[in-house]
């Protein structure tokens, strides 16, 4: 009996620190943003039972760790300021300098919120050269799954102030919407950003907020079993990776200054090669152009710009390579560099790798080089060689389990770690990732409105929604859209009190999932918070919201919300994208009239007896021209649906 009282004792003593310390989450260091003017907690962990002393404001506070190791101390509500000092002591001791008391706002989402100030750099170099806010500080989320439950911290992560340098890593719309918020108010602003590209929101909902999603909960319990997920794991890795043919450009360095170009043909930049001749091919292209350099360029750095290429490239000059980027999204922008340029003649290859749909450029993006005040234009007719093709599909794997997509696996490891953090509200744009089936949105966002608000023990926090913007090709005839319908249902969010979504109708780019004006969307929401948050309730930070409808003699006369001191026409012309039908639900376009301050008829032609509209309902909207005279867009809207902007006729 003593003996295994004795080895007992040896395992408890092996499972516990012999030396354990006091250690704080991540989210409590220097440069850190609490919330002002609310009572809030430091938490940490140290030995079971170890004692602690925090020292703040010429005040001390103590307590003690529980059985578990766990800690937290109450601090009273504090004004705002910056330039504090904290120390906690316990067997160590920790020193946080450059505290600051101000407004936290959780920003949230998928790649539009990842995006960061460097990718817009371009775009917006005097926002970045001035971008002297210490009072501004971020702190950035690394992206992490976990389907088993919630984590206590972050893997790591810190809060770093705004200044040129560091505001490159920022995330764009997120420093935008600090910005002109700090404009404002000059009250220090904390930003999380915890997004990660490519994700559903069901990741982002904890397992409480899907009480009523019998299937989700299934899913999420299913997921905790690891050797389910270990076994699909074991499947998919014992599938032969795929092996594409040889590539005869790399068999033959093709790159090189020494190869001899033969059989090359012409292709003109930007363009995607299935409209150039080459029917439905999957697989790898090279291009090749010879590129004229003046006297005064060489021995110089230059500036590569090649738009967006799609999927993957390589980037040669005079043989050797200076880049590659391996998926379709990010512009390509290569630094030449300064020994490699020369006078006259120069050769540029670029090896560019399609798996699916259409490869190549995509048009209407910048395709030049520059040096300086220079720059050579570099669209127009390059050759091209197919160096490799990609057999036809085969039947398709088994699926892996894609963590970051499933229910609760994002929540669980980047937002369950902030919950001890009192914060100001919300700032959520993501979307893209659901519109291949948007119907279930229009529950899942109020969903995870709810759940957030209720983990955070406040039901009225400021929850803000950027809607998504104008994408795709444009049709010229009323159309139906998935895009349209998931930003009806992000309208969802404004049936819940304290909500705003912010549209962004007008900001978008054709070929683009990712626009550049990040600017627009952060200045259009902090506009939300402005009245939601901060109390200007003379903000005006909606476009037009469709009120009521009425026919009347053949018209439909529409009845708007949050039209300032009236609605207008951004360019004077005649509004743009107005449809109705008739009882056939068949929809044609309409001609739309200005009646005063707040209301439009419709008329059409072809639809004697109108009982549905539909305004900017189509994927890509471009051009629209319905706004307040503040200067924001009309939301989309239809009649015919289910959504939020469903009215009754009068």
């Amino acid at each position: 009996m003593k003996l295994s009282k004795l080895l007992t004792l040896i395992v408890l003593c092996a499972a516990m620190p012999l030396h354990a310390q006091i250690r704080l989450p991540k989210l409590i260091s220097d440069h850190m943003v609490l919330q002002r003017d609310q009572p809030l907690q430091i938490w940490g962990w140290a030995s079971p039972k170890e004692k602690i002393t925090l020292q703040f404001d010429q005040k001390t506070y103590k307590t003690s760790a529980d059985a578990a190791g766990k800690w937290a101390i109450a601090l009273p509500a504090h004004r705002a300021g910056t330039g504090y000092a904290m120390v906690l002591k316990g067997k160590n001791e920790i020193r946080l300098t450059d505290i600051a008391f101000g407004d936290v706002w959780l920003c949230s989402g998928q790649s539009n919120m990842v995006i960061n100030m460097e990718r817009v750099k371009e775009r917006f170099p005097k926002d970045i050269a001035s971008a002297n806010y210490p009072e501004i500080r971020n702190f950035f989320v690394p992206t992490l799954t976990n389907l088993n439950g919630p984590a206590e911290d972050f893997p790591k992560g810190e809060w770093k102030t705004a200044s040129p340098e560091n505001v490159l890593s920022f995330g764009a719309v997120a420093y935008f919407f600090a910005r002109e918020i700090y404009e404002k108010h000059k009250v220090p602003i904390g930003i999380m950003n915890s997004s990660v590209g490519g994700t559903p929101i069901e990741a982002w909902v904890s397992e409480s907020g899907f009480k009523d999603f019998e299937s989700i909960r299934k899913t999420i319990t299913q997921n905790k079993d690891t050797s389910y997920v270990n076994a699909l794991a074991r499947i998919a890795n014992a599938i032969p990776p795929h092996r594409p043919a040889a590539d005869a450009g790399q068999q033959e360095h093709w790159e090189s200054d020494a190869y001899l170009p033969k059989g090359w043909r012409n292709f003109n930049i930007p363009g995607y090669w299935e409209d150039q001749g080459l029917r439905a091919l999957d697989g790898v292209v090279w291009f090749r152009k010879t590129i004229n350099v003046p006297q005064h360029w060489a021995g110089k750095l230059a500036k590569l710009y090649m738009g967006r290429i799609v999927d993957a490239d390589e980037m040669y000059v005079n043989g050797r390579k200076i880049g590659n980027i391996t998926y379709q999204y990010p512009p390509r922008r290569y630094e030449i560099p300064s020994e490699l340029l020369k006078a006259g003649q120069n050769t540029f290859v670029i090896r560019v790798t399609n798996t699916s749909g259409k490869g190549g450029f995509v048009p209407d993006k910048p395709y030049f080089m520059t040096t300086g005040s220079d720059t050579i234009d570099l669209k127009g007719t390059w050759q091209y060689k197919v160096g490799a093709v990609f057999p036809p599909g085969q039947d398709a794997p088994p699926a892996r389990l894609v963590h970051q997509n499933q229910p609760t696996a994002l929540y669980n490891a980047m937002i369950a770690p902030a919950l001890p953090m009192k914060i100001k509200g919300f700032v959520w744009y993501q979307g893209e990732s659901n519109t291949g089936n948007p119907e279930p949105y229009n529950a899942l966002l109020p969903a995870l409105i709810n759940n957030w608000r209720a983990l955070w023990h406040d039901d009225r926090l400021p929850f803000l929604v950027a809607q998504l913007p104008n994408f795709q090709d444009i049709d010229y005839t009323p159309a139906e859209s998935n895009i349209a319908l998931l930003r009806e249902a992000q309208n969802q969010a404004l049936t819940l009190p304290n909500t705003a979504v912010t549209v962004t109708i007008d900001l978008g780019e054709w070929n683009d999932i990712h626009p550049l004006n990040k600017k627009g969307v952060g200045e259009r929401l902090a506009l939300a918070a402005r009245n939601l948050a901060y109390g200007e309730k003379q903000v005006v930070h909606s476009g037009p919201v469709l009120k009521s409808h009425s026919v009347d003699n053949g018209r439909v006369l529409l009845t708007f919300d949050h039209v300032g001191e009236g609605i207008v026409s951004s360019d004077g012309e005649a509004l743009r994208w107005f449809a109705v039908a008739g009882s056939d639900r068949k929809f044609y376009w309409a001609e739309a009239e200005i009646l005063g301050k707040n209301r439009i008829a419709l008329r059409s032609e072809q639809v004697k007896s109108p009982e549905y509209v539909r305004y900017a309902w189509q994927d890509n909207p471009e051009g629209v021209n319905f706004y307040n005279s503040a200067g924001l867009p009309a939301s989309p809207f239809r009649t015919d649906g289910q959504g939020l902007n469903h009215a009754q006729p009068q």
